[in-house]
């Protein structure tokens, strides 16, 4: 290993670029493995192509093809001219975790969703009086703060900031806050809540529906937060106009973390692209008592939405569980 890099911000230096830094006069001749293809055109920053060949590297692996059309098999054939030996793959399945956000947004022009729950044993949020702070541990917690440090954007309902009021930062010295963004359809948060009232660069928006009441869209938009009048899909704010409206200001990922009603609107639109699973060992009980998705729900087994488990592990006294969707077949 002579040199490795990362792409650390939108507009600095790509991964390429990183690492032969890191190598010096070491790349010339060197074997170069990278997450993604080669970028070929300017945009942000120059071509990582043109780096790669200036470096007088020998060899170029690369895991994934960058479904972008201004690379896609593009940046490949740049450096196949300049006599360099380019092969896709291998790690394309970790790769394609890594971009996960990057791909899905290059692909549909919206950004991936993470759907981040947390319940007790017995599957609830919360007891019968609505209390549910802190249903997990710290080691939890941190991991939560650790997801939304990785985000572009976190997104809550507004029974969520009613009842909790989060302020959706990452309370990390060195962490990154996402935008926040409120689903809030009759603009009922309160503009002192904390996403609206506390300090953060990465701002707050809140998604209200057409008919949202003026006065109210105003308090908010006074007291800073951007407010977004939306279309409406079953009384409530379009998730999927949402997520494109996002995707073109260019966030690429999404942890939504709740509550019942916005996880089961995202759930029935099909638009969760991973679950993230919080299990504590508490035993809440009561017919009462939120459960973690709400809605109708299935009337049948067979209509269920199947999921493909990909990670089960410890944060503590929790349990964690990663899931993806299963396809339609």
């Amino acid at each position: 290993m002579v040199g490795e890099g990362w792409h650390r911000a939108a507009g600095q230096p790509h991964a390429e670029v990183e690492a032969l830094a890191s190598a010096g006069q070491r790349a010339r001749g060197a074997t170069v493995y990278v997450t993604l293809e080669p970028c070929c055109h300017h945009g942000r920053t120059p071509p990582c192509t043109e780096a790669l060949i200036e470096a007088g590297v020998a060899r170029v692996h690369y895991a994934l093809s960058d479904p972008d059309p201004k690379v896609a098999g593009r940046g490949a054939a740049v450096l196949r001219q300049a006599g360099i030996e380019v092969r896709e793959g291998p790690c394309e399945a970790e790769a394609a975790e890594l971009n996960e956000g990057y791909l899905k947004h290059r692909r549909t022009g919206r950004p991936f969703v993470t759907l981040k729950l947390a319940v007790s044993w017995d599957g609830k949020v919360a007891t019968r009086t609505g209390a549910s702070k802190y249903l997990t541990g710290d080691k939890a917690r941190r991991y939560v703060h650790r997801l939304r440090d990785e985000a572009d954007a976190v997104m809550v309902g507004s029974g969520t900031v009613l009842a909790d009021d989060p302020a959706l930062t990452t309370r990390r010295r060195r962490g990154r806050d996402a935008l926040r963004v409120i689903v809030d359809s009759r603009a009922r948060t309160p503009v002192e809540a904390q996403v609206v009232s506390a300090e953060s660069p990465a701002g707050c928006v809140i998604a209200v529906a057409a008919s949202a009441d003026t006065q109210k869209v105003n308090r908010l938009a006074g007291a800073g937060a951007e407010v977004w009048r939306c279309g409406v899909l079953g009384g409530r704010v379009d998730l999927e106009e949402l997520l494109t409206r996002l995707g073109r200001r260019g966030i690429l990922s999404v942890l939504c973390e709740g509550g019942p009603t916005l996880a089961a609107g995202l759930i029935e639109r099909g638009l969760v692209d991973k679950f993230v699973l919080l299990v504590a060992p508490l035993v809440i009980g009561g017919a009462e008592a939120p459960t973690v998705v709400g809605g109708q729900g299935v009337a049948e087994l067979g209509d269920a939405l199947r999921l493909r488990f990909t990670k089960v592990r410890r944060l503590g006294p929790d349990v964690l569980l990663e899931a993806y969707p299963c396809s339609p077949d």
